[in-house]
């Protein structure tokens, strides 16, 4: 997952920390996949939609033109042996390939709701994840040990990514990743990014890293069993058992050392945690659990934040306040580790419960918060709806997408402060319908 595609501007970054979104991942071994057609991995293509500035409308309109498929993979040759694919890894790659429409629909599907962060962690956290991974770690732990002491990444940590993409490699997808990948290219929206993944898988194959026919993953491109973009594969991939290939697929010395690189060149700092839970004192600011507002746990520790049992604040450097559910909702302590998560996967819930999963794999405890399950969380177009009228009474959101970003939290944490609430900018169902009873 290399930053082209997996570590995001910083305001993305700090739209993820806005916004409780979703995402799922599979992985598995080369040599048994599993499901027909995957979910979409969690470290995969940008989540914006909108046609690349070189995409052709001809095509976007009939994607299911065979000639129109062909030529435009007789343009993608063309380009990629101006790049250095030589004539064989292309006949090897495009012989035979595939149209896949399924991929096309996958890709067009915007989900209209979206799961509140308390039920993403009851499955992604469950009982039985913990306790599979906790058997799995025994059968891989000589090889997690090693990639944690030559990267400074836990391997708890590791086999918790391990267990969100492929549920610890029993489902990776069984699709051809240059078949996902060429489908997404010729379709248009998101074409150029298509074509940079596409060489990046290319360039694999020339490689002798893997074959083609095993080179498989998820509908949206990403491989393997912690589900590598092909660019991250060539940024971050490792051969850590020295056998001249990196092989994601099935070596697992391999797959857990390339998940620790990536960690530890997306910033993971060797001696803090990922983060952990929190309490506040009374009469705490929500308005500050913000990514803009970072400082030591030192200092927050002077502000009367402890951990939940009274005790001193392990420590972080840069570190921020995350109310994930709001101010009714459990309270973390996150850091650079934490932002090192969002890295491999743009998405709060995906990051807490690699924390969390990661914490209760050693052994730890998990959430000792009440999460405030009688809230109602908004639908996409139920926070447009919000958007919409938090703008129409000046509180400034940006332009109504329903996406959860920095400035709809301002806006949100504006009308909160201006009713003398808390101003912890969380969205919910009955925000949405007292501001839209206010008068304009």
């Amino acid at each position: 997952m290399p930053k082209v595609s997996r570590v995001l501007s910083s305001d993305r970054l700090l739209q993820s920390f806005a916004t409780i979104a979703v995402a799922t991942t599979i992985v598995g071994c080369a040599s048994a996949p599993p499901a027909a057609v995957a979910p979409a991995p969690s470290v995969t293509a940008p989540v914006d939609t909108t046609a690349a500035p070189n995409a052709t409308p001809a095509l976007r309109q009939s994607p299911t033109s065979p000639d129109g498929f062909n030529q435009w993979l007789d343009g993608v040759r063309q380009s990629a042996a101006a790049a250095g694919i030589d004539p064989t890894t292309l006949g090897t790659a495009f012989n035979g390939v595939r149209f896949l429409p399924q991929v096309v629909e996958l890709d067009g599907r915007q989900p209209e709701f979206t799961r509140a962060v308390w039920d993403y962690l009851d499955n992604a956290v469950s009982p039985q994840r913990i306790a599979r991974g906790r058997a799995k770690w025994e059968e891989v732990r000589t090889d997690g040990a090693a990639a944690a002491a030559r990267y400074g990444v836990p391997a708890s940590v590791v086999m918790a990514i391990w267990g969100m993409e492929s549920n610890y490699g029993s489902n990776y997808g069984d699709i051809s990743t240059i078949d996902a990948l060429a489908t997404l290219g010729f379709e248009g929206r998101r074409e150029q990014w298509a074509r940079e993944q596409l060489l990046a898988a290319l360039r694999i194959l020339q490689n002798g890293d893997i074959d083609r026919a095993h080179m498989i993953g998820s509908w949206a491109g990403a491989m393997g069993q912690t589900q590598f973009l092909p660019s991250n594969f060539l940024a971050y991939a490792v051969d850590a058992d020295g056998d001249g290939r990196r092989d994601i697929w099935g070596s697992m010395a391999d797959v857990t050392a390339s998940t620790a690189n990536f960690l530890a060149r997306s910033g993971w700092q060797r001696d803090e945690p990922w983060g952990y839970e929190v309490a506040l004192p009374a009469g705490f600011d929500p308005g500050r659990a913000d990514t803009r507002t970072r400082q030591s746990s030192e200092r927050w520790q002077a502000e009367g934040l402890r951990t939940p049992q009274g005790a001193a604040l392990p420590a972080i450097a840069d570190a921020t306040v995350l109310l994930p559910a709001g101010v009714r909702g459990p309270a973390f302590l996150v850091g650079a580790n934490f932002r090192a998560i969002l890295r491999y996967n743009n998405s709060v819930s995906y990051a807490l419960a690699v924390g969390l999963l990661s914490q209760q794999l050693a052994g730890e405890p998990g959430v000792l918060a009440s999460w405030p399950r009688d809230l109602v969380t908004l639908s996409r177009s139920q926070l447009m709806q919000l958007q919409t009228a938090l703008n129409d009474r000046n509180f400034a959101s940006g332009q109504p997408d329903g996406m959860m970003g920095p400035a709809t939290r301002d806006g949100i944490r504006a009308w909160q402060r201006s009713i003398g609430q808390p101003a912890d900018g969380y969205p919910t169902l009955d925000l949405l319908e007292r501001l839209q009873s206010t008068p304009r």
